[in-house]
């Protein structure tokens, strides 16, 4: 009985330790976007504070969601601080009760916040991602995103009974499906260049683009206007997805039907697996970054070293960011297998922590 009422007690005080530190995370991250698209809008002559802001709320989910597993290890530590300088973790520790309780409760609540994320915040931040994208499409217009400006959008290359052309997006929208601000450069069946095509926006069809008021430019002839002008593709839908859709916008549900479908069509899906795989072992690192709070912040206050201690467990909190950074990027050169990289990190902070725990505790 004693152990049950105290693993929920150090359950309850580890959940609410994360829950404000990621609430101050997500208030944080929402402030400093919200200001960073008022100064960037105060060039786009639709944008109002309501509008920026709505944008700004439909983006902080997917912003939020990179730095959670961060949140949870900061969490961590601000708890058992807390727990040893009201030295709770001493009268536990005289009742008999190991470091080992001290952090089960936490490490199965952990895993039940990640699986949350996994199962049901990501599908939540992914669609919000989506309703930004098009409410800033929605008020820009013609107008060119500055959010997109820095960058030279998205490209794809494709061939026709008409000849080759070649697709610039400066934004996209649906999973590919519908793109902005787009480029069109077409060439003829023997690789001369033929005309350029800059359209508002364009739709995939069956079987072609409709791009919506375009303007169509050829040597040596006036621009032509056209409202509604089709160009032809035999691209299909998956394959637009794999050029134009992030994995990062695909929601986990619909991640494994996107696999299957660029792999069907003979495509890489390279990054739909990594982020599969990086969303299954999210539960798994959110447990990693318990214990390596743990193992940095249970000892006793009267020992001094505080300091140390906090600066330890954020010093392993970002070399383990690093350390997911640099497996992804291999991961996305083909370097390395994406479940090899979406686990090492996971591997890497849970040992790390585990063994020294394990060294501090019992020797």
């Amino acid at each position: 009985m004693l152990i049950g009422t105290l693993s929920r007690y150090f359950g309850l005080r580890f959940f609410g330790s994360v829950i404000s530190t990621f609430a101050g995370v997500v208030v944080l991250a929402g402030i400093v976007d919200f200001f960073e698209l008022m100064r960037r809008g105060a060039d786009w002559p639709n944008a109002t504070a309501w509008i920026l802001a709505q944008i700004s709320i439909f983006r902080i989910p997917q912003l939020t969601e990179q730095i959670m597993p961060f949140a949870v290890l900061v969490g961590a530590m601000s708890c058992y601080l807390t727990l040893s300088r009201r030295l709770e973790l001493v009268v536990a520790r005289a009742a008999g009760i190991s470091a080992w309780q001290f952090v089960a409760p936490a490490l199965l609540v952990a895993f039940l916040i990640g699986t949350a994320a996994t199962m049901a915040y990501n599908p939540i931040a992914a669609s919000l991602h989506e309703r930004s994208k098009r409410l800033e499409a929605s008020m820009l217009g013609e107008t060119l995103s500055a959010l997109q400006e820095s960058t030279s959008g998205f490209w794809v290359r494709q061939k026709s009974a008409d000849g080759a052309a070649i697709i610039n997006a400066k934004s996209s929208r649906e999973q590919g499906s519908n793109l902005g601000n787009v480029t069109v450069y077409t060439f003829d069946e023997g690789g001369y260049f033929n005309e350029r095509i800059e359209a508002r926006n364009a739709e995939l069809e069956h079987g072609y683009w409709r791009l919506d008021d375009a303007r169509i430019y050829a040597p040596g002839k006036p621009p032509v206007i056209d409202p509604a002008y089709r160009l032809s593709t035999n691209l299909t839908l998956e394959q637009v997805r794999e050029s134009f859709a992030t994995p990062e916008t695909v929601p986990f549900w619909q991640l494994p039907n996107y696999i299957e479908m660029a792999d069907r069509a003979g495509l890489a899906a390279a990054g739909y697996r990594l982020q599969y795989n990086e969303l299954l072992a999210r539960p798994f690192l959110l447990c990693a970054m318990v214990l390596l709070a743990a193992a940095v912040s249970l000892r006793f206050f009267r020992f001094g070293g505080v300091q140390k201690m906090v600066l330890s467990g954020i010093s392993a909190g970002f070399l383990i960011f690093v350390l997911q950074k640099i497996t992804e990027d291999m991961s996305k050169s083909e370097l390395l297998p994406p479940v090899a990289a979406a686990w090492i990190p996971v591997l890497v902070g849970g040992l790390t922590g585990f063994l020294a725990l394990l060294y501090q505790e019992d020797g």
